[in-house]
């Protein structure tokens, strides 16, 4: 590494991708790798107490969604979670006929590829679009049951736009239809205030490393009395439900953060929306044709994305980069991609300006400081690249019109 490298600040802007594990849990964490490491299966005392570690962990993830603790099941990721919820509930409703399932255009893939999977075992799937801000509606929903409805699945907010999605109206729906509801909340969960129960919502994924807590752990809440098909069989884990001995240090880091989070929710919503808002007020200001996409007050506290037009957005990235600002063009998960996201063109981008969007998503640990960086950054940067970009200069001169009007 390099002295500049050593020196060099990182902002790390992209917690949406994933986040840090903090102080807090990773203390919590340390001692179930090397001194309290037994087999939770086990009846010896240093298995048992890690046992009791898992209930309590599970206790915690309940109370901050207001579920009960034999509601929640660990798993090793979000998308674990979502591929059970999916594949089990579709495979299980089957047999009674039902095998047809309802989703949106902008959920992630861990969704979107389930239902691709089940499409080939000859299941039917209604793609709901969206709106030009990634909204949709409970009367979408309603519209779209049928008798033979097994699941409806909506993310609670999506990954990269950061629209909050009308959950408990799109749930009632669904309890009044007799349909189980599913909610891929895993960039919602200790964003904003979940409730179960409340919300209506028979089932819903989260993962840790969201909220500060570990890579590799996330959980699936299963309403009370709904039970799916195993999605790995094995040991008798989790209620015989989820083989495979327990990640007891990630499930202990998980609720730790889920309640540290929790407790914090107010303060940690107030911190960052601060610095989303003085972003999305600030770059228009600074830049001419650019576009915020996503909803402008129905999204996510820390969620801000940018379309820039004339702008190719691997490169923004970047250059963005070697000023040691991270940030995303999108979800992380399809960051090897060159198409463009499936979110903007679902909301009605053309291809070129989808190409150039930049998503910045703060965390807790993040300040002003760098939220007025990024701004100043991408001041200077997206005129750089536009002085390279054809598309850009017929644009200036008046040689082609500008896509976003």
């Amino acid at each position: 590494m390099s002295p500049l490298e050593e020196t060099k600040k990182i902002i790390y802007l992209d917690n949406a991708a994933t986040t840090p594990v903090s102080e807090e849990v990773l203390s919590e964490m340390l001692p179930y790798f090397r001194d309290s490491y037994g087999n939770p299966s086990s009846i010896y005392g240093i298995s048992r107490r890690n046992k009791e570690a898992i209930e309590k962990a599970r206790a915690q993830v309940a109370h901050a969604i207001g579920a009960l603790p034999e509601e929640i099941y660990f798993t090793s990721c979000g998308s674990e979670s979502d591929n059970w919820i999916v594949k089990g509930a579709a495979h299980k409703l089957a047999a009674q006929g039902k095998r047809h399932l309802i989703t949106t255009k902008i959920e992630h893939h861990a969704i979107l590829h389930s239902m691709a999977a089940l499409e080939k075992e000859g299941f039917e799937v209604t793609y709901l679009p969206v709106d030009k801000d990634g909204f949709v509606t409970a009367e979408q929903v309603k519209a779209a049951l049928r008798p033979d409805t097994a699941l409806v699945t909506i993310m609670y907010a999506n990954n990269e736009i950061g629209t909050i999605e009308p959950i408990a109206e799109i749930g009632a729906v669904c309890r009044e239809a007799g349909v189980l509801f599913h909610t891929d909340a895993v960039q919602a969960t200790t964003a904003v205030k979940i409730d179960v129960k409340a919300q209506n919502i028979d089932a819903l994924s989260m993962s840790a490393h969201k909220f500060n807590g570990p890579k590799g752990t996330g959980a699936l809440y299963l309403k009370r009395g709904l039970r799916l098909p195993n999605l790995i069989d094995g040991g008798g884990q989790e209620s015989g439900r989820r083989a495979g001995t327990e990640n007891v240090a990630g499930i202990v880091g998980l609720g730790k953060a889920i309640e540290i989070a929790d407790a914090h929710l107010a303060e940690k919503t107030q911190h960052i929306t601060e610095m989303r808002d003085y972003v999305i007020r600030t770059i228009p200001t600074l830049l001419p044709n650019v576009k915020l996409n996503g909803h402008p007050t129905r999204r996510l506290p820390n969620n801000v994305n940018f379309s820039f037009e004339g702008v190719e957005g691997e490169s923004l990235l970047l250059m963005l980069d070697a000023r040691g600002i991270c940030a995303s063009t999108g979800s992380a998960c399809a960051s090897g991609s060159l198409d463009p996201s499936h979110v903007l063109l679902a909301i009605g981008l053309p291809h070129e300006i989808a190409h150039g969007s930049l998503r910045l998503t703060f965390g807790p640990q993040n300040t002003m400081e760098d939220a007025r960086a990024a701004c100043e950054a991408l001041g200077e940067i997206i005129p750089r690249l536009r002085a390279m970009s054809p598309v850009w200069d017929k644009i200036e001169k008046g040689e082609a019109k500008s896509l976003l009007g």
